[in-house]
């Protein structure tokens, strides 16, 4: 008896609940109207069209027999397609050059505009940032008229010294004139990312270690780079799933290139040329999705390397 009246003691009242009730619903609603458009855009933008993307994959048209429903039939055609495998092996080799390019230049970069404090570097900032603003399409064309052999600077330069410059349009050099268009477009961005994060270390460790000797040098390779390691896997992944989409600056140069630069140079450029070239939006659908496979086992197996070693310095 005594334990049923301390229990209906301890009870809430039945409208203290209904009040909690309401006020749950009330901020639930609240909470979804911030969220509604967004998901709704999100939704028509993004869902819906990987949905459809996903379904027409799923098929195969052919003048003859029409329609057909082949489930992975596309899927197993583009990972044999010579042309498919070809422009996954150059994202492959053009990623083991760009990002270890990119990312030691964003570093020295954060690590010299670290130390210095002046009204100058605040500007330098700027302007190393400031190609990451430019959009890559005029960026590419920017670099094209550079790297013209008629009437391009750098083809200017070197005939003002007798010499004959670099066709970095060329089928042989093109890689290189890639590579320098894409590192001059994203290390600003990359840098920022690791300036803040340099920013964020308490500089106590560093007044500590200069009180046990270590030089400036010593505080570099034991304090500052160990301690923006995240920042450095964050921006590998960035780069990582970036250049295994590459498509921009190769697809704008491809007209500049003369011939250097084919269809299939890039999956999503092969993909491209499939569905909006030659209308066969079905193949081009499961290029795509295979070369999304591509990029999450890439990501995949890199995350789970650097988790397993706790990080990718260590």
């Amino acid at each position: 008896m005594t334990v049923d009246l301390i229990e209906e003691a301890a009870a809430p009242p039945a409208r203290a609940r209904r009040s909690r009730r309401r006020s749950d619903v009330r901020r639930n609603v609240t909470g979804w109207a911030f969220v509604g458009p967004f998901a709704v855009v999100f939704i028509a933008l993004l869902v819906a069209p990987l949905m459809y993307a996903l379904y027409l994959s799923l098929f195969q048209k052919s003048i003859v027999g029409g329609t057909r429903f082949v489930l992975f039939g596309n899927y197993l055609k583009a990972f044999t397609d010579p042309s498919f495998l070809d422009g996954v092996w150059f994202v492959i080799s053009f990623s083991l050059v760009l990002i270890p390019l990119q990312m030691a230049i964003s570093l020295a970069m954060a690590l010299i505009l670290d130390l210095v404090t002046t009204s100058f570097a605040r500007f330098s900032r700027l302007m190393i940032f400031l190609p990451y603003a430019i959009p890559a399409v005029i960026g590419a064309l920017m670099w094209g008229f550079l790297y013209s052999r008629n009437f391009g600077p750098i083809a200017d330069f070197f005939q003002a010294f007798g010499a004959k410059g670099p066709d970095l349009l060329s089928s042989d050099l093109i890689f290189y004139g890639l590579l320098n268009i894409v590192t001059w477009q994203w290390a600003g961005y990359y840098m920022i990312i690791l300036y803040a994060a340099l920013q964020g270390i308490d500089p106590t460790l560093y007044e500590a270690a200069r009180i046990d000797g270590a030089s400036q040098w010593q505080i570099v390779l034991r304090i500052k780079i160990p301690l923006v390691a995240p920042a450095l896997v964050l921006i590998l992944v960035f780069a990582l799933i970036g250049t295994l989409q590459f498509f921009n600056e190769p697809k704008i140069l491809q007209q500049l290139a003369a011939g250097a630069i084919p269809d299939d140079f890039t999956p999503n450029m092969y993909a491209y040329q499939q569905a909006f070239t030659l209308a066969n939006y079905n193949y081009g659908s499961a290029i795509s999705f295979a070369l999304g496979a591509v990029v999450f086992i890439c990501v995949y197996i890199f995350m789970f390397t650097t988790r397993k070693r706790g990080s990718f310095l260590s």
